[in-house]
Order: structure tokens, then sequence, then C-alpha cells
């Protein structure tokens, strides 16, 4: 099964970062947030990804083809045949497509591009800059108990500051930045059938809008409530708490281990051993 991820978005809430890279880019612990949402993917045994690419499209098309070589101990570089050999890889088994979707086509453009990638067949679907700690395996398990066109996971969205509980003067609890006890979002974990293209008009449709507004009209949306641990990256503020979790070691997202991260020479990565960068689709 395959993941898209729309990664396309100017992220102009996050411009200190965004001048010079796509939201998907921004860090947390070192690594691009992109890296985080795959390797979630990659722990439930998705490893099959297509990634929308606009706003700065080159930054992540360069990030996954030198990712093998990045995280190599060792390069051996033949200058003239501009063969590769690397030692002591960080790899993982990933296939990952990047399709240059359009830089200012809207999020449903950008899926009604992906859906002819997606082999005709069920495909999950989430943005670039939200991470969580949802048991994926569960999630497909409902969408394939109802049977319809789309599923949609709704989160309790977390507070932007603290929430004191209040007897009179007195505050009897204090909880810094909880996850709010009322109303649903949309967390943006999708799992989808292929006809969802049909609910989109072109590059300029909004997916939250006519799409998902037409879904439910029509009895093809369902919800996939979730209260766990969920967070998007939409300003600095909530980039420097997602960066707190990871450094104290409390990120609940990261659902992996370290052998995940580390697969060996002899594993199959997103380049073969010793090659040129065609393992990677990259699409324009």
């Amino acid at each position: 099964m395959k993941v898209g991820i729309l990664a396309g978005g100017l992220g102009t809430r996050l411009a200190e970062e965004t001048e010079t890279k796509p939201k998907p880019m921004v860090e947390i612990g070192g690594r691009p947030i992109l890296w985080h949402i795959m390797m979630h993917y990659s722990h439930y045994g998705f490893k099959d990804f297509i990634v929308a690419l606009g706003y700065k499209a080159e930054v992540i098309k360069k990030y996954m083809v030198d990712y093998c070589s990045l995280n190599s101990s060792k390069l051996t570089v033949n200058l003239g045949t501009g063969q590769v050999d690397r030692e002591g890889s960080y790899r993982q088994d990933w296939t990952v497509e990047l399709l240059d979707t359009g830089r200012d086509t809207n999020t449903g453009g950008r899926i009604k591009r992906l859906i002819p990638h997606m082999n005709n067949e069920t495909f999950m679907m989430t943005w670039g800059d939200g991470v969580s700690d949802i048991n994926l395996d569960d999630l497909l398990a409902f969408h394939r108990s109802h049977g319809k066109l789309a599923t949609m996971t709704v989160v309790r969205p977390p507070a932007r500051f603290g929430l004191p509980l209040i007897d009179g003067h007195q505050v009897v609890e204090f909880s810094e930045k909880p996850q709010i006890s009322e109303g649903w979002i949309n967390g943006a974990f999708f799992v989808l059938e292929p006809q969802v293209y049909d609910y989109i008009e072109g590059d300029d449709t909004q997916w939250e809008k006519e799409p998902l507004e037409n879904l439910a009209k029509d009895g093809q949306l369902m919800a996939y409530q979730y209260t766990g641990f969920w967070q998007c990256m939409d300003t600095i503020r909530d980039k420097k708490r997602l960066e707190t979790l990871w450094e104290t070691g409390s990120a609940p997202w990261k659902t992996w281990g370290e052998e995940d991260e580390i697969t060996g020479d002899g594993a199959q990565g997103l380049y073969r051993d010793s090659v040129s960068p065609h393992a990677v689709s990259a699409q324009a």
C-alpha cells in the first residue's frame, strides 16, 4: 500500500524557517519532520511513499538523492566514472517517488495528481507537517470495516496555552498545553480509495472544502476518532514544543526503535550499494 505525503505548501507561519526550505524539511532533533513522519509509517510496514512537491521542491529532491551518501561513514568516489561506493550506511528499505505537483497547486489538486500513481488501490495520505503516535494498523482496519471511500482521522487539538482549573479564586489543577477535551479537528491521517479522484475538480481545489464536504454529503466519509498524541507544526511555538519533547526523550510519535533507523550495509536502501540515484524516482 502506498503512502502519499503532501509536501508542497509555503509554510508562511514558519517564515523564519521556510525562507530557505519547504516546511516538511524543518528539522526536529536534527532530522526533517518529513523523516519523522516516514519513520512512523515505516514502523507499521508502509514503506512505499509518493511525496507531492511544490514550494522549493529541489530541497526535498536533493535530500532524498543524497540521503544514503550523507548517512554513510565512508564514501569512495570514482570521479572518472561517477560511481559512489558507500560503507557504514544508515538506510531504510523505502521506495520514494518525488512528484512535482506545482508550486501553487492546492491540497485537493495535489491529491488528484497523486492518485494515478497509487496503482488503483487503497492508499494512505497525510500532510508533511504533523506527527502522531496513531496506530496505523488500527486506522486501516477501521477503514476496511466500513467500506466507504474515505477515512479521516479526527483528533482533539492541543491547547495553545496552559489550562488552569479554577475553583473560586484557587487554581486546583494546571495542565501545560493539554489536549482540548471538547471538539474534533481534521488530523490529516487519511485512508482513501482511488475513487475520491472524482470529487476533486482541479489544481485550485482545496481538499478540506468541496471534496470532503461532498464526500460527507454522499455518506462516503468516516471519522476515526483518535485521542492519543497529535501535533502539527504550524508555528515556531509548535516547532519548539516538538524539539523539547524530542530532546528530553519523551517524543510520543517516536514509535520506532534504533534498529529501525540503522539497517546496515547489506540492506536495500534508497539506493543500491553503488550506483547513480535512479532508485529514487524524481518526476518533474
